[in-house]
């Protein structure tokens, strides 16, 4: 691999998010929206979370809810619960099986159908975890640094050595899409440059080991489907984030939602305005009872008018609560079950074992390993 290849791959992955580049990919997704529409079938979609605690509302209205758009527009759906890179960043698992399962109950209240979505653990799957060997090949230790994610984690870590798994973070996530050649995996802005390193990582594949079929490559070129959904930030008006305590849970009672959104932070001023440059906190609240509504947050914000923060307040929790309970009366139903939700975690791994074994099947030919 030359120098100069290293120097372009460097390029893409900082390019991924330039102004011209973003242009780009919004209007690709625009155009992906309207071929799902036509022909769904052509699409296979790669997702998933860390069971690192639970889901909460703004993984819903950020991703949760597309994916089951997708689902029902007749996407296949593969998601993954991402054990083994809780320890990427963590010292141990914590209560990991309890998390997954909580995750699994999650996916399928809110309309996930294991029926027509494969729901997967990456610790059952080793013919994913065994295409890391390869794919480690493909890249380079500065490679992986110049990644704006592994960078800013080496810079937040301090005195924290850089664990080899964290720095190799992007090559797992690459072997997530590539193992069941997703074609499509919806994503924020921000998760551009990891897409574009897994671009890489199938490309440099093909360069260097070659096809099992001469006729295309082992792997895809996945693309991106940007989320359309508003950021929702959390009660204390940054970002959203279990490790903040500044979220409301998707499974949470009525009771809790109500005590958290009452402490939720807002402003001085009386008079409720949609404003989001200048009044954040606000403007966060209404945008979160209009995504509950499917209304307007400056419609909401007049209806409120004088009310202050106490009037906004009561129609969030009103319209979170009123918006969640179908969602978490099934959750509840869900989570008495353990023994249904493990089958359905065992069956969309034994999915995803054949689709990996598939596929790794086709790597040892392309690389001339069959024994």
């Amino acid at each position: 691999m030359t120098e100069a290849l290293l120097d372009d791959a460097g390029d893409e992955l900082a390019a991924s998010t330039s102004d011209a580049s973003l242009r780009r990919t919004e209007a690709r997704s625009a155009a992906i929206e309207r071929e799902i529409a036509a022909d769904p079938s052509k699409f296979r979609i790669m997702t998933g979370d860390r069971p690192t605690g639970a889901l909460h509302i703004g993984h819903y209205f950020g991703s949760l809810a597309n994916r089951v758009r997708l689902q029902d527009a007749g996407v296949e759906t593969i998601i993954l619960i991402a054990d083994y890179q809780v320890i990427t960043d963590r010292d141990g698992t914590g209560p990991i099986r309890e998390r997954a399962l909580g995750m699994v109950a999650d996916y399928l209240a809110i309309g996930i159908d294991p029926a027509r979505s494969t729901i997967y653990a990456h610790s059952a799957v080793p013919s994913l975890n065994q295409l890391l060997l390869p794919f480690l090949s493909l890249v380079t230790d500065a490679e992986l640094r110049r990644n704006p994610t592994v960078k800013a984690e080496l810079e937040a870590t301090g005195d924290r050595p850089m664990s080899g798994l964290l720095l190799t973070y992007p090559v797992h996530q690459a072997a997530d899409i590539l193992f069941c050649k997703a074609n499509l995996v919806p994503v924020g802005k921000d998760q551009l440059p990891h897409l574009e390193q897994t671009r890489v990582v199938a490309r440099r594949f093909d360069e260097r080991y070659g096809r099992a079929n001469p006729a295309e490559p082992v792997f895809p070129q996945a693309e991106a489907l940007l989320s359309k959904a508003p950021t929702v930030l959390g009660l204390d008006g940054t970002k959203m984030s279990k490790t903040k305590g500044n979220v409301i849970e998707i499974g949470m009672d009525a009771d809790t939602t109500a005590r958290l959104i009452k402490k939720a932070v807002t402003d001085s001023d009386r008079h409720i305005t949609y404003d989001p440059a200048n009044r954040p906190e606000v403007s966060n609240l209404l945008m979160l009872a209009a995504l509950c509504t499917d209304g307007d947050p400056v419609a909401i914000a007049d209806e409120i008018g004088d009310g202050g923060g106490g009037g906004l307040k009561r129609v969030v929790t009103e319209a979170v609560n009123s918006f969640f309970a179908p969602i978490r009366a099934r959750r509840a139903e869900l989570s008495a079950d353990p023994g249904y939700l493990l089958s359905v975690l065992r069956e969309g791994n034994a999915r995803a074992n054949a689709i990996g074994e598939a596929t790794l099947d086709e790597v040892r030919q392309a690389m001339g390993m069959v024994y």
